[in-house]
């Protein structure tokens, strides 16, 4: 997950969200289903759900997808596909060898300072680090209280309630400040904490209200309670989650009445002593959030009509009861958690085909005329018209395909025209390019590169350093870290760094990029399984060059205007083509990955020895050069 983009943290957020969304309502089904039975088994929905909701982020993110059509409008696009375009072009007429400076002098906003996605990550994440801040700020106060806290004096009271409940470890009771609600605290050895006027009560109160506290450790509420805390917390965005909250609390307090009650309690009593702790104490809201205290007054009404209601029933399920049913509810959203949109693939006619020209050149040609909306097949064409040198052509077919709308099928399309217009000089005509190429493709691989070819034009503005590396670094974190389009963006910004005198900083750019190219070079180089491979001289006759294919400068080094020579070392089979490409030199900038598909393409008669053809290493240099 490391590698993420901004498009698909927000796609997984957003997925995150949907399905929490859909859990919760679940459980508000399940909850009134259960409406006419025990407030314990409720509790259990409630606790189960906030389980899954908790767990569903970990299993989608690490679960392999399973994938199911939906519609865009039921789920976000699933960034996991990404279209990628491969491009040649022949070289122009001379230039400088370094980025020409930009004419385009006036300050255009960059559209990441805008970005709604971004704003709304960042204000879930704030809404979420707030509540776990509140959380940890609770717990520790609570855990420095519970340090210092003196023993409550209740001679054995205490032992021989938590025996009768089946309690089998010692609790702890301890004094709490003057006025302050009885409550319980603590994961592994929970604590009771007591005001000092518990020792004026009546012994019948004191044992009433020890027997709830003690009631909320037998069923492990503090446990119960950090956990759904933390999962509602997560979706704090969602009124959902702070309704289903609400129904945790009461159905837990209600459940630990009925434990009271089923205990031997008087419901007339109970009821009465509880009226009176929450009239004459208070719970401090700060320590609500990691404690749990004895009485809220807000459900304080329909807690004591359910204590005196005889009719209701009160059943309590066991522990493990509970720890089951949560590890059932986890491992029963595991699928759901992880289903993926899988959007249907936009539907591609045949419009293209090919014919053998008189000349036996092939070339494109559409089978009928591409319809008004079929922006595919137009792009096609272009991409056709690319491949054999056509350029006219193909700019032709990408202003039809783009004037249809900004869909994601003609991102790479409205990159091309960019860096077209860029090569012209027309810079604002090519920054809206960009920006087009940015809105059609939130989650697609010509975002980064759309922002990076912005960052060149914005680097020569009056004071544009700041913004282009800002927009530089952003691509890059857009970008899979060993694409071809991380590599492009690298080589711009060593550029951008050598221009500001960071030398070091640049190298290490250059360096990365040049590690990502090599591994693109030996990614896409046909392999064959060579026993032995022979050198030229002692016996071994060269191979003999038959027939080459000149390589296509890429348009981005068109448009950079950049040159130099690629180095490859690889394997003249006894077939006579190449296979096992290494990047020795490179340039960079697609040119590496132009002189690997031009030199596969070349052939050869192949190296010789006593007559029988040998594999044979051999080393080629590749020089492009601007005429």
């Amino acid at each position: 997950m490391s590698s993420w983009n901004v498009s698909e943290w927000f796609s997984f957020l957003v997925n995150t969200a949907l399905k929490s969304t859909v859990l919760l309502g679940a459980a508000w089904l399940a909850a009134w289903a259960l409406r006419g039975r025990s407030a314990a088994l409720r509790h259990l929905v409630w606790t189960a759900a906030a389980a899954a909701v908790l767990a569903l982020p970990f299993l989608s993110a690490s679960l392999p997808a399973l994938r199911v059509p939906a519609s865009r409008a039921l789920l976000p696009f699933d960034p996991a596909v990404v279209f990628r375009v491969a491009s040649s072009a022949t070289v122009e007429p001379p230039s400088p060898s370094s980025l020409p400076p930009a004419t385009a002098r006036r300050a255009i906003p960059a559209p990441l300072y805008s970005d709604l996605r971004i704003w709304l990550m960042l204000l879930w994440a704030a809404g979420a680090a707030a509540a776990f801040a509140r959380m940890f700020a609770a717990f520790l106060a609570l855990w420095r209280v519970q340090r210092t806290a003196r023993p409550f004096p209740d001679d054995g009271l205490s032992r021989a309630l938590a025996q009768s409940l089946g309690i089998r470890h010692p609790v702890r009771v301890l004094e709490s400040r003057p006025g302050g609600m009885p409550m319980t605290f603590g994961l592994l050895r929970p604590a009771v904490f007591l005001p000092p006027e518990a020792a004026t009560w009546s012994e019948e109160r004191r044992r009433v209200v020890l027997l709830h506290e003690l009631a909320h450790v037998r069923r492990g509420d503090v446990a119960t309670h950090l956990l759904a805390r933390t999962a509602f917390s997560l979706n704090w965005w969602n009124p959902l989650a702070w309704s289903a909250w609400r129904e945790f609390l009461k159905e837990r307090e209600r459940s630990t009445d009925d434990l009271v009650l089923n205990a031997g309690a008087r419901a007339s009593d109970y009821a009465g002593h509880l009226l009176e702790v929450a009239r004459t104490l208070q719970s401090a809201p700060a320590t609500a959030w990691a404690a749990v205290a004895m009485a809220r007054r807000s459900q304080l009404e329909g807690r004591l009509l359910a204590i005196l209601d005889s009719g209701v029933k009160r059943h309590v399920p066991g522990r493990m009861t509970a720890l089951a049913a949560t590890v059932l509810a986890v491992a029963a959203v595991a699928p759901f958690a992880a289903m993926r949109a899988q959007t249907p693939a936009p539907k591609v006619d045949d419009t293209v085909r090919f014919r053998a020209a008189a000349s036996g050149a092939v070339v494109a040609q559409p089978a009928t005329a591409p319809e008004a909306n079929d922006a595919v097949g137009l792009v096609k064409l272009g991409d056709q018209a690319r491949q054999q040198g056509q350029l006219d052509e193909a700019t032709g077919y990408y202003r039809r395909a783009v004037a249809l709308g900004d869909q994601p099928e003609v991102a790479a399309a409205l990159l091309y025209l960019g860096i077209i217009d860029y090569e012209k000089k027309d810079n604002a005509g090519a920054l809206d390019y960009f920006r087009r190429a940015e809105r059609a493709t939130p989650s697609g691989s010509s975002r980064g590169p759309a922002i990076s070819w912005e960052a060149v034009i914005r680097q020569r503005e009056e004071d544009g350093a700041p913004v282009a590396e800002f927009l530089y670094r952003s691509a890059l974190a857009l970008e899979e870290w060993n694409s071809p389009e991380a590599a492009l963006t690298m080589e711009f910004l060593a550029h951008f760094l050598r221009e500001q005198g960071r030398v070091t900083e640049a190298e290490a750019m250059e360096a990365s990029a040049g590690e990502i190219r090599k591994a693109r070079v030996a990614e896409l180089s046909p392999k064959r399984q060579t026993a032995q491979i022979s050198k030229v001289g002692s016996g071994v006759a060269a191979p003999v060059l038959l027939h080459k294919v000149e390589p296509r400068y890429s348009v981005e080094a068109r448009a950079a205007k950049v040159q130099g020579t690629v180095v490859l070392s690889l394997v003249i089979g006894t077939d006579g083509t190449a296979s096992d490409v290494q990047l020795r030199k490179g340039v960079g900038y697609g040119l590496d990955e132009q002189a690997l598909n031009a030199v596969t393409q070349w052939t050869f008669k192949p190296g010789m020895r006593d007559g029988v053809p040998v594999p044979v290493q051999a080393t080629i240099e590749v020089n492009f050069r601007l005429l």
